[in-house]
């Protein structure tokens, strides 16, 4: 069995400089394709409701839709570290809830670490579940599944006051125990001040190359979402309309009668002749 990515590795990223790579994934083959190209960190995140689901935000995302895709990922891989992202709901009612629903991820999902938003208010229940032995990574800046309070995508810290927040907040998750925080769409000057004055990394998604490293979505990633592209998103490919072309390539080869041919089709052999006398012996 192959040694998946621990925290500790991150930290020892940090110090010696290595900058980290994390990307979504929310099924077993995209899971297959992170390991295969030896990016360290998947975060199965509750975008899963946009980009998967078909929902207008990330809040209306389940506990047992985030135990089913986290499942398939953590099958489909054995050296990358899988981080599940809590819900909308599963952590802010208690500490108690935060530390039941994030068991879930470990033992059911099989989660290594568990990933939740929020700065000062939720370092009380970062550090019950650390200290109950589940790794936390933290998130900050843009919180998405606060989308409805801060009126919409927008960048967060610009003022000073709020970047000061922002930082103090930082500060609070590592004194409770986070291993790592997320930091979305805040601006880079902001993201650089928090990475110089933490120990442990920061993952930027947004938030410039000041970071300890970098998260992007799949589908973004990919072009394979195009309802919202966020201006943060690195496009490394553009899969969506050569996937659109493939299919309608098929249904022209189906409905012109050309697929399938003798080479995708199984076609039986024609019986042995039965003998129908014997050769005399000699």
């Amino acid at each position: 069995m192959k040694k998946r990515t621990a925290i500790t590795d991150l930290k020892a990223m940090k110090e010696r400089g290595e900058k980290i790579v994390m990307i979504t994934a929310y099924e077993y083959s995209s899971a297959r394709f992170v390991e295969e190209a030896g990016i360290p960190l998947i975060l199965v995140g509750d975008s899963l409701g946009n980009v998967v689901l078909g929902y207008d935000s990330t809040v209306p995302v389940t506990m047992d839709e985030m135990v089913h895709h986290v499942k398939p990922v953590v099958r489909a891989t054995q050296r990358t570290h899988v981080i599940a992202d809590m819900p909308f709901g599963s952590f802010q009612t208690s500490p108690e809830d935060a530390l039941r629903n994030a068991a879930r991820l470990l033992k059911e999902g099989g989660a290594q670490s568990v990933k939740l938003e929020g700065g000062k208010h939720v370092a009380d229940t970062v550090r019950r579940l650390t200290q109950a032995g589940i790794p936390v990574m933290g998130h900050l800046g843009l919180t998405p599944q606060s989308i409805n309070q801060l009126g919409g995508y927008k960048v967060q810290g610009k003022t000073p006051a709020a970047a000061v927040r922002i930082l103090n907040d930082a500060m609070a998750l590592q004194e409770a125990g986070a291993y790592a925080i997320v930091l979305e769409a805040v601006p880079v000057r902001v993201a650089e001040i928090i990475t110089e004055k933490l120990d442990i990394p920061t993952i930027g998604i947004g938030a410039g190359w000041g970071c300890d490293g970098q998260v992007q979505v799949w589908h973004d990633l990919l072009g394979l979402f195009s309802d919202f592209v966020p201006r943060h998103a690195g496009r490394y490919a553009n899969l969506g309309p050569t996937i659109v072309e493939a299919l309608k390539a098929y249904a022209a080869d189906v409905r012109d009668g050309s697929f399938p041919t003798e080479k995708e089709s199984f076609i039986k052999k024609p019986a042995a002749a039965t003998p129908t006398e014997t050769t005399p012996a000699h």
